[in-house]
């Protein structure tokens, strides 16, 4: 269990560290390949500098975290937060045969972790803030990790009916599936847990955070073989949530989704467009 309370989000502990942390694990390559330019607009919008000392919250397999790390140089450091052990370990391998001495991973729940008051110039996440259970109190405990005048950036998904690398599959996918699943509860811990913006002011704000700029961004992402796409599309994502609940249901569905992608192949992969919201902030 992670450090601080054990309970806060006991839900997305259990679930980071066994199908979705194995999962993320198992994909970590056409993920990382996906999501890369994502997080490369958001890091960008953070604008790190050499020597400063980052938190980078919801690390997973560690990929921007040794991102930030070449970014700070070896006199700044880099610490990775995340719930899922079998990430970290992926993430503390990388940075080892990388050696990389400024960045170390720590497994810990940022909405009650005791960072060190004030201890961070930055803080930075890709994807990694929308699973709290009390969004406020993580952004507070986080701004309490902040410097004053510190800054925070991350990027977070807009909603899915923008985004179709997640939309098309499940469209491909459902006329397949028995028993299609409930409309999901827009405030609940997940990926689009975030996608009002209005919602995400709100939270920064109540956590003590101003200078709040919220802008969309829109871009093309994949990168993968057609047939990565459709073993990528099958775990992870709303379908890959579906699925692992319904197991039944996957050999069903393979050949609609890989036509349903196929248009989109090309030389140098599948691509779909995402939208996701560019998030900063000063503490």
């Amino acid at each position: 269990m992670p450090d601080g309370a054990p309970d806060a989000n006991a839900d997305q502990v259990a679930y980071w560290n066994a199908a979705a942390g194995e999962t993320w694990v198992a994909q970590q390559d056409r993920l990382d390949r996906q999501l890369d330019p994502l997080g490369r607009t958001a890091m960008a919008a953070l604008d790190p500098a050499a020597d400063e000392r980052l938190i980078d919250i919801g690390c997973g397999c560690g990929q921007t975290s040794l991102e930030l790390a070449g970014e700070v140089g070896p006199d700044g450091t880099v610490l990775g937060a995340d719930i899922s052990a079998p990430m970290l370990a992926v993430a503390r391998r990388r940075a080892a045969e990388a050696g990389l001495t400024n960045v170390r991973f720590l497994e810990a729940d940022a909405q009650t972790h005791p960072f060190a008051p004030g201890g961070a110039d930055a803080v930075f996440s890709r994807f990694g803030v929308m699973f709290f259970a009390d969004p406020p109190a993580a952004f507070a405990n986080i701004h309490r990790a902040v410097r004053p005048g510190g800054r925070l950036a991350f990027v977070c998904w807009r909603p899915l009916m923008l985004n179709e690398w997640m939309l098309l599959p499940m469209r491909a996918a459902l006329p397949h599936i028995a028993a299609p699943p409930p409309p999901p509860d827009p405030l609940a811990p997940g990926p689009f847990a975030f996608a009002d913006a209005d919602r995400v002011r709100g939270i920064l704000a109540a956590g003590g955070f101003s200078g709040i700029e919220i802008d969309a961004h829109d871009s093309l992402i994949g990168g993968n073989s057609l047939e990565d796409t459709v073993a990528l599309s099958l775990r992870v994502g709303p379908l890959g949530m579906l699925l692992r609940e319904n197991p039944g249901q996957r050999d069903k569905v393979v050949d609609a989704l890989r036509q349903a992608l196929e248009p989109h192949a090309g030389p140098s992969g599948v691509f779909l467009p995402a939208s996701v919201w560019i998030v900063t902030a000063r503490a």
